[in-house]
């Protein structure tokens, strides 16, 4: 791998991305909409949405105007819905490049309704119903009402209704099925109504595995597309895997005495002597400043020492006395026989894997495999 002689990396294969999305599209037997937002969940979001749509995803999901934007400049031609806030000053910003919003409020639709009229385009909409998690959303009680007033706005072009779930990846809490009963219910009732958006949809990553019945005519991989589990009650298909690997060079390799301090605050002490490698991660890379981190160096592992740093930190290398100064060194991934997942990184972070990945830093090149 030709790592173009950077000091820390990630290496991103999207032939991996692709197929990913290829059996997300198999067991929905639906279209999908692939959410690259946070940065593509910290991959980079223009290459993984351009694998993505290559595979055969027709939506790509953000959080965010400013992800879309950058989406379309990167020159993404598909369809794009921003799934949190828009202020409606943006709504110029919006018709010029094509991006569908999520409505959840009246307030809301008036105001986006009379920037679209004062500006002679059209506004794609996609309806957002709260039926339990408490975020963003129109109550079910009021959605009918809610879309008929919307629909009366010529210049507003009603496309889709969705919702969100809250326990999707804890398949035995009730919760999902009563939000989904709840969904259904007020589908049905629209339809029956003569009110049919093209799109309906509600099954992020935990839901396409654990919930069939949630696929409808959409869904919204996140989690799933990168190839990382949604939770431990919740494993992955065999078809579905991690393209990404964290790297970082060996910068210096020295010999310390018993009893020097290593790294600010000397928490840790060196027992004997011992040989000690800096490498070229820190907090600023989005690696956490916990102590019991673990690194692999030439297939070994090893205990990260001293506190993290802003940029570097210190490997204990007494079990790899062949180590030397420019070795690879892998944060998360494989290398040799020993890996380091993402859920191993997040138990020794106190958090979980979607965290351990969006925080990887925007200043660690990435290296695209499989372009």
């Amino acid at each position: 791998m030709n790592s173009n002689g950077y000091s820390a990396w990630l290496e991103i294969d999207l032939e991996v991305i692709r197929q990913n999305v290829r059996e997300l599209m198999r067991i929905s037997q639906t279209e999908v909409m692939a959410v690259v937002k946070a940065n593509g969940y910290g991959h980079g979001a223009a290459a993984v949405a351009r694998a993505a749509v290559e595979a055969g995803a027709t939506w790509l999901g953000v959080a965010r105007l400013e992800e879309a934007i950058d989406l379309r400049r990167s020159g993404m031609h598909c369809h794009i819905l921003v799934m949190g806030y828009t202020s409606p000053e943006r709504v110029t910003d919006v018709i010029n490049n094509n991006i569908c919003l999520t409505i959840y409020d009246r307030q809301m639709g008036e105001a986006y309704a009379r920037q679209a009229e004062k500006l002679g385009g059209i506004l794609r909409l996609h309806i957002k119903v709260d039926t339990g998690m408490g975020r963003l959303g129109i109550s079910p009680d009021t959605a009918h009402e809610f879309i008929e007033a919307l629909s009366r706005r010529p210049k507003l072009s009603i496309e889709g209704i969705f919702t969100h779930f809250a326990c999707a990846d804890e398949p035995i809490q009730p919760t999902t099925a009563r939000q989904l009963s709840m969904f259904e219910d007020l589908v049905r009732g629209l339809r029956e109504h003569g009110v049919a958006p093209r799109y309906i949809h509600s099954a992020n990553s935990a839901a396409i595995i654990n919930f069939p019945a949630a696929h409808f005519d959409l869904v919204r991989p996140g989690i799933a597309l990168y190839g990382f589990p949604p939770s431990a009650d919740t494993p992955l298909p065999a078809g579905i895997h991690s393209g990404l690997v964290w790297k970082t060079r060996l910068t210096s390799v020295r010999t310390f005495p018993e009893g020097h301090g290593i790294s600010y605050g000397h928490v840790y002490h060196t027992s004997n002597e011992e040989r000690i490698g800096s490498i070229a991660i820190g907090y600023a890379d989005g690696y956490r400043r916990v102590p019991g981190n673990i690194a692999l160096v030439r297939g070994k592992r090893v205990p990260v020492v001293g506190r993290v740093c802003m940029d570097q930190c210190m490997l204990q290398l007494d079990s790899v006395p062949d180590a030397e100064i420019g070795d690879e060194v892998v944060l998360l991934g494989r290398q040799g026989d020993e890996h380091i997942n993402a859920e191993e990184l997040a138990e020794r972070w106190g958090t979980f894997n979607y965290e351990v990945i969006c925080g990887l830093s925007a200043r660690l090149p990435r290296i695209y495999l499989n372009k």
